[in-house]
């Protein structure tokens, strides 16, 4: 099979330090070339995926208020090459992509990375009625609303590259320096829970720079350290060696990469239970889910008790890069196979099927 996948033009793949999309990309282009398939993947000249790359940007365009018009373009061009190289199917992980790509007659399959909730939800469901549209939990297909669900496909990443940590006596917070992701909150689970606290997190955009201002910096001291974005190597060091992932989240995220990547790490999370939290995290054994502050700060001493050859052994079973290769070629033979639009299969999460 002849797979082209688009990837977004925002940042390299895979990405330098934070970016979530980007890991997902790199892992299946080089899964799926693995598995012995052809790949085309269309991204900007500075990825250093090991697949072939059709390029479009000399470099990334970054995430700043850039508009739609640089996506556009690269879009443009990624369909123009995955055409000319006679491409079986695409996998559209852009957001205007499906659109546009629809006009080229090539069979397309498009991951939704956000909300289907708000002023995507009319989005997606005219795109489904000409693209098999993949949810990445079941909780997030659960949200899809009228927009059917080709299929629900869990992220995966390389467990066999990830070597397993015996944790250490800190706690981890790791994601974007926003209020929705709750380096806030785990400050104050911390502290109440006397566990040193260390932060990884992006740090460059306006909106950013204001809630670290404004709600991180003063809590920072003592034993919390604030230490900026992290590359893929200290990022890897810093979960194998920590106690336990402190991430609560509190708003409906569609997967939690930064979940999985922990329990490959051997590490268990803290979480509180939203979105696709409780699909991810068993309760007790890979890791605890409270549903306030309070009962994190008073579950934050017993991760010690958990095994963490149990995280270790969940990441391999459920979140490995050759499951979701299996998962999205098996999607792309059924899309492939059928005529006329993606081929809709009842799918978890009370979706409607067609």
């Amino acid at each position: 099979m002849r797979v082209g996948i688009i990837a977004p033009p925002w940042l390299p793949i895979p990405p330098p330090g934070y970016g979530g999309t980007e890991v997902v990309v790199d892992q299946l282009a080089t899964g799926i070339q693995a598995a012995g398939h052809d790949v085309l993947l269309c991204a900007t000249a500075d990825s250093t995926c090991p697949v072939p790359i059709a390029a479009t940007f000399p470099r990334a365009v970054g995430t700043a208020g850039l508009g739609s018009a640089p996506e556009l373009s690269h879009v443009i061009a990624g369909y123009a090459a995955v055409a000319e190289w006679g491409a079986d199917v695409v996998h559209d992980h852009t957001l205007v992509g499906p659109l546009y790509g629809t006009r080229t007659g090539i069979p397309i399959v498009t991951t939704n990375h956000g909300p289907f909730e708000g002023e995507l939800a009319e989005y997606y469901r005219i795109i489904a009625e000409d693209v098999a549209v993949v949810a990445i939990s079941r909780h997030h297909a659960s949200t899809a609303g009228a927009t059917p669900i080709a299929a629900v496909i869990h992220h995966g990443l390389d467990v066999d590259a990830i070597t397993p940590g015996a944790g250490g006596g800190f706690a981890l917070f790791l994601g974007r320096m926003n209020p929705c992701k709750g380096a806030d909150r785990a400050i104050r689970i911390a502290k109440v829970a006397g566990v040193p606290l260390k932060i990884a997190s992006k740090l460059q955009e306006p909106e950013e720079e204001a809630y670290f201002q404004e709600a991180v910096e003063p809590l920072l001291g003592g034993d919390v350290e604030f230490l900026g974005e992290v590359g893929a190597a200290a990022k890897d060091e810093l979960l194998a060696d920590a106690m336990c992932l402190l991430n609560p989240v509190n708003w409906s995220e569609p997967f939690g990469m930064v979940m999985a990547e922990a329990l490959a790490h051997g590490t268990p999370v803290l979480a509180m239970p939203c979105g696709s939290v409780p699909e991810l995290i068993d309760d007790g054994i890979t890791g605890f889910i409270r549903g306030t502050e309070q009962e994190l700060s008073e579950a934050l001493p017993e991760v010690s008790r958990l095994n963490r050859t149990l995280c270790r052994q969940a990441a391999v079973e459920r979140f490995s890069t050759g499951r979701m290769v299996d998962d999205h070629l098996a999607l792309y033979r059924r899309v492939v196979m059928t005529a006329h639009g993606p081929l809709y299969e009842p799918t978890i999460g009370g979706t409607a099927a067609r």
